[in-house]
């Protein structure tokens, strides 16, 4: 029997039984006395108004309808026979309202609401709770009655859902507990509100709430339209009208943290040239080239369900779910060849004569740490892809490193296995080594350097800071300020990192750079107080790169800096901790590749 066919008869069964108890619990009371039909009328009113004035609250998709409280207010206080008259009303004009809706619908929601509110009334009398008056002292009924409506609600919607969706009983209820259980609770509590209301002042204590329920849903629409145009500004990028870095930071973590997709694929895009397109055709141009370039990617993404982003500067990022690596390959590089098919005013003057891009495609796999790591692959199979001569894309494999490290490969891989000790003890530090290891690489191909030279750099980076492996746990975490003999501990890992180097022959090459890259130009720094050119070129260097890393990124001892912070600071101090030789070539270089305008 198949999922649809079995929905089927549990709906029959619902609505025949729901409907079956509903005939047999009025008893005839459609005949209720004249003075009662006002009231009943004002309910039927009410019912009607709270459904079409539902209360919308944010993010989008929630909605708390109030239908329910007056129905428990009622039950409670005018018993099951009022209360149902007045369901059995209001369901028929909701028939007649919402035609277009299938009549079996209204059937099944009718039957639900009968069995829900018999089920609360007659467990509502059993724990002693009496018709009338709304007291105090039969809180404990009242609440037992609203979980058994909850309750049931749950159980019938819940067995629905499992029937068409083949979903596990638990992990339905769960769910839908955890979407329902506030606007229950706010039901229990407005339900006696209106109770006493009713109590109190009769059928003006109905008007009078319900008239305060309508304003408050109008008021929430208006506060909804005010939180989706906030919201709006705040997830979107305003020149490609794609989502924004800090949109897709989000998108992505819930990816990762919920397992949205059993499989997921990223693609790092980065357009070629945009630079030089820039300075040769004004700042506008290159505007409304991002633009073309936003639209481009929005419209190819939307329609395959994809999620596309600005990354930052000419960078873009489409994240795609339930697509495997070598798929999501294909998928980017025949948009790459139809991007390069389509004009864009100013493109001839580009190397390729055309728009293009480069690409980097990543498949996420368990043994990545995070969400920057996951990134991080797909940045470095971009510019594997860059370095193959631009309009390219480069699907990522493991072990896949950077086109000027694969002569060491083999000795990046060794330290990398070093480096892992940190992922147990500060990840910060692990992940700080990466990015000054990723700085390196970079600033390494911008220097008029030997390639042995860059090697050392490179390797040099990736393991400067080794030493802190020594300092406890307690100091390199610490959040506050830290004390003076705990500076000077942390000032010794530049030592002991020489130690642990210089235990491995292969890396004697790299000593220096672990011992001397908090040297200061001006002579200032440890651990040798070393002046100018008495600390290594490559040291001088890497004092540069680490330091940047350091202030613009978070750090437990220190406040961060914003990149455009991190080069003024570099320009402040250029002479004095850094060398000012390189200090200009690395600005350059930060302030094209994550475009800083200042």
């Amino acid at each position: 029997m198949t999922n649809v066919r079995k929905s089927h008869i549990y709906i029959a069964i619902i609505s025949l039984s729901g409907f079956i108890l509903f005939l047999l619990t009025i008893n005839n009371s459609f005949n209720i006395e004249a003075a009662k039909w006002t009231t009943v009328l004002l309910l039927i009113l009410s019912i009607i108004l709270l459904n079409h004035f539902i209360v919308i609250l944010p993010p989008k998709g929630n909605a708390l309808s109030l239908d329910s409280a007056i129905y428990l207010a009622s039950t409670f206080v005018f018993g099951i026979e009022v209360t149902l008259i007045v369901l059995f009303w209001s369901s028929i004009i909701f028939g007649l309202y919402q035609y277009k809706v299938v009549w079996w619908k209204h059937v099944f929601n009718f039957s639900i609401y009968s069995l829900m509110i018999i089920a609360a009334y007659h467990s509502f009398i059993y724990t002693g709770g009496i018709v009338g008056a709304i007291e105090i002292e039969q809180l404990v009924p009242y609440v037992i009655a609203l979980f058994i409506y909850f309750a049931l609600n749950v159980l019938l919607v819940g067995i629905y859902f499992i029937l068409l969706e083949t979903e596990s009983l638990l992990k339905v209820i769960k769910g839908m507990v955890k979407e329902t259980i506030s606007s229950y609770l706010s039901t229990l509590v407005l339900s006696i509100i209106l109770g006493m209301l009713i109590t109190s002042y009769q059928n003006f204590g109905l008007i009078l709430f319900t008239s305060v329920v309508v304003l408050l849903s109008i008021v929430f629409r208006q506060y909804f339209v005010l939180y989706e145009e906030v919201s709006k500004k705040a997830n979107f990028d305003e020149l490609t009208t794609l989502y924004n870095h800090s949109h897709f930071k989000e998108v992505i973590d819930d990816y990762l943290m919920t397992k949205k997709a059993d499989t997921l694929s990223l693609a790092f895009i980065d357009i070629d040239d945009f630079k030089k397109y820039n300075d040769y055709h004004g700042h506008v141009s290159g505007d409304e080239l991002l633009k073309y370039f936003g639209k481009q990617l929005r419209e190819k993404c939307e329609k395959n369900g994809w999620f596309a982003a600005r990354y930052g500067g000419e960078e873009f990022v489409i994240l795609l779910p339930e697509v495997k690596g070598c798929e999501a390959s294909k998928y980017i590089n025949k948009l790459r060849k139809e991007i390069n098919d389509s004009y864009f005013k100013g493109v001839e003057i580009l190397p390729h004569g055309c728009l293009s891009f480069s690409g980097g495609v990543v498949e996420y796999e368990s043994d990545f740490y995070n969400s920057a790591e996951f990134i991080g692959k797909a940045d470095q199979a971009m510019y594997r892809a860059k370095s193959e001569g631009k309009n390219a894309v480069h699907l990522y494999h493991k072990n896949d490193l950077d086109s000027s490290l694969i002569d060491y490969e083999k000795e990046v891989d060794h330290l990398e296995q070093q480096l892992r000790f940190f992922l147990y003890k500060d990840i910060s530090t692990y992940q700080h080594s990466k990015r000054v290891f990723q700085y390196a690489v970079k600033f390494s191909n911008e220097l008029d350097l030997t390639d042995h030279e860059k090697k050392v750099l490179v390797l040099g980076a990736l393991i400067h800071d080794i030493g802190k492996i020594e300092i406890p746990r307690e100091i390199i975490n610490k959040k506050t300020k830290l004390e003076q003999a705990e500076w000077e501990m942390i000032k010794q890992h530049v030592t002991w990192g020489k130690e642990i180097v210089s235990t491995d022959k292969a890396l004697q090459h790299l000593v220096p750079l672990v011992e001397l890259h908090h040297e200061r130009y001006d002579g200032k720094g440890y651990p040798h107080g070393l002046k100018g050119e008495e600390t290594p070129k490559l040291a001088r260097i890497l004092c540069i790169i680490d330091s940047f890393d350091a202030m613009t990124t978070e750090r437990p001892y220190q406040s961060t800096k914003s990149f455009a912070q991190g080069i003024e600071e570099l320009e402040k101090c250029s002479g004095t901790q850094f060398d000012p030789e390189y200090v200009p070539y690395f600005i350059e270089m930060i302030k094209r590749q994550y475009q800083i305008d200042k």
